[in-house]
């Protein structure tokens, strides 16, 4: 439905760049790509920083990572591509993140001494009699993640270490969430093999029964992982290419059938037209369609109206403590604040903060456009950022000595029960155009990580010299990568199925139960 095979075949001859919009993982690896063939191209961003959500924001020599980036894949392309780029900056750290609730800390994976002491002898006994309620009398069918997480944890525990927080990041209660998703995303793991884990951990490290959950190591920048998007952008404009930030795509010129060039406007204002002669777009599906002018037929129009995402917040606050606790990474599960998750970037790399004597933590709220969250200004989200770390007992207020805000618009994409026909809607539009590709997290409304991201990008290179790649469909547990032939290029040829097994999964969601319940 959605094949090229009118596509542009580019010339490499051709003293017209190849326009790339978005400054991330994705179109980062397709501009250098190009560059290193010899290509003109122009990389494009609207961020004064590159990296997108990737990127590391400096605030008076503090640096912080936007939502925190694990450095993990299973492409060894990828993998060669991270470590040619950094070296000795490219460091292995050890995983440490665990639950805060009720004010205690939960080790994960679970700890017998550590969970009976935390939760106490008799909420223990309700757990473990709630789990046994469920074996007995389990919810049948299982339609929604509240029914999937129940029947394997039993219903206190899904309330005490499910629910609060999985309701935070997506904004939608979990009985409307899809079993499917939480069968995907808590693969292998139940209150039984937990118990497994704490007992006896040696049996779920045998083959084949490992829980990826309970990764425990990962790679990282020294710097953040800014600091591999900034190489990436050195390495671009040293052969040639150019990066250009703060300015923004605001059209992109076209015949109805090809892509002629895109507007940019500066940060002052200026304006130019560029002529291209491929486009490669990250920005979101929504922007692009806007970008591409008002042509566009009006259920296109209607169906960017019907993609929906979820905004991210990140309060940075410096602490004057050297230390205050060891993760990586907390989950807040508790209710009665709004900060979902704590980073502590410390704890990723020494180097992330110039004195040692302080400590910058990063609290991570999620939130829709416009809700109560999102509409807060931002001395009313240091605020509540300072409030809710000194009620959830981690740091006093006056330990707080600097606090700033970052706000990420689209950083999540949601999948609702609009969303798959106004994405097959739009992906038909734009695949008319035959110099125009779409790749990245935003580009293609998927919900994925940065080595999924990487792959689209060189996917796409390969596209405009003939290829015929889908890049919506590389995660598929069916599909495989075609091997790169390329003298200096390590191989891309990986099932999709282990590509699949490294990215994030988002929740669909399902309709009443009701609806499946016989009358």
């Amino acid at each position: 439905m959605f094949a090229r095979s009118d596509a542009i075949v580019f010339e490499s001859t051709s003293t017209v760049p190849v326009v790339v919009i978005g400054a991330g993982p994705a179109g980062l690896t397709a501009a250098l790509e190009l560059a290193e063939l010899g290509v003109p191209v122009l990389v494009v961003e609207a961020n004064k920083r590159v990296g997108g959500l990737a990127q590391t924001v400096e605030y008076k020599g503090f640096r912080f990572d936007i939502g925190g980036h694990r450095f993990f894949t299973k492409v060894p392309a990828v993998r060669a591509l991270w470590r040619s780029m950094l070296g000795d900056d490219f460091l292995t750290r050890p995983r440490l993140s665990r639950i805060l609730f009720d004010g205690k800390f939960f080790d994960y994976p679970l700890k017998p001494a550590d969970a009976l002491f935390n939760l106490g002898i008799f909420r223990s006994i309700a757990i473990l009699a709630s789990y046994l309620r469920v074996k007995v009398r389990p919810i049948e069918p299982e339609i929604s993640f509240e029914d999937w997480v129940t029947n394997r944890f039993g219903r206190k525990l899904f309330r005490l270490f499910f629910k609060t927080y999985t309701e935070k990041v997506w904004g939608i209660p979990c009985r409307t969430i899809s079993a499917r998703w939480a069968a995907q995303r808590i693969q292998g793991l139940s209150l039984k093999t937990a118990v497994i884990n704490m007992l006896a951990p040696w049996l779920n490290r045998r083959p084949g029964r490992e829980v990826k959950t309970l990764v425990d190591e990962f790679e990282y920048p020294r710097l953040g992982p800014g600091m591999m998007w900034e190489a990436f952008a050195a390495r671009i404009e040293g052969l040639g290419g150019s990066v250009l930030l703060n300015a923004r795509v605001t059209a992109v010129s076209h015949d109805g059938h090809a892509v002629r060039g895109v507007e940019i406007e500066d940060a002052d204002g200026g304006r130019l037209f560029q002529p291209a002669s491929n486009v490669v777009s990250t920005m979101p599906l929504t922007h692009l369609v806007r970008s591409l002018g008002g042509s566009a037929p009006a259920a296109v129009q209607q169906a960017t109206r019907n993609l929906k995402y979820r905004d991210f917040i990140t309060v940075a606050v410096v602490v004057d403590r050297a230390e205050l606790f060891p993760d990586n990474w907390i989950y807040i599960h508790d209710p009665s604040v709004k900060v979902g998750r704590i980073q502590n970037f410390k704890n990723w790399s020494a180097d992330m903060v110039p004195d040692r004597s302080k400590t910058c933590l990063g609290l991570e709220y999620f939130c829709s456009a416009g809700d109560d969250i999102a509409s807060l200004s931002n001395t009313q989200l240091v605020e509540l950022a300072t409030s809710e770390l000194e009620a959830i007992g981690l740091v006093e207020r006056q330990w707080i000595v600097d606090a700033t805000v970052v706000r990420v618009p689209k950083a999540y994409p949601v999948y609702d029960e609009d969303y798959e026909q106004a994405l097959s809607t739009i992906r038909e539009y734009v695949s008319g155009f035959a110099n125009l590709q779409t790749i990245g997290r935003n580009g293609t409304h998927t919900y994925n990580n940065q080595d999924h991201s990487m792959v689209m990008g060189m996917l796409a290179v390969r596209n405009l010299f003939g290829d015929q790649h889908d890049v919506w469909t590389i995660d598929h547990p069916d599909e495989y990568l075609e091997e790169l032939h390329e003298a200096n290029t390590p191989s891309l040829r990986i099932s999709g199925r282990s590509l699949a097994s490294t990215q994030p999964l988002i929740p669909t969601l399902v309709r009443a139960r009701e609806a499946f319940e016989p009358r």
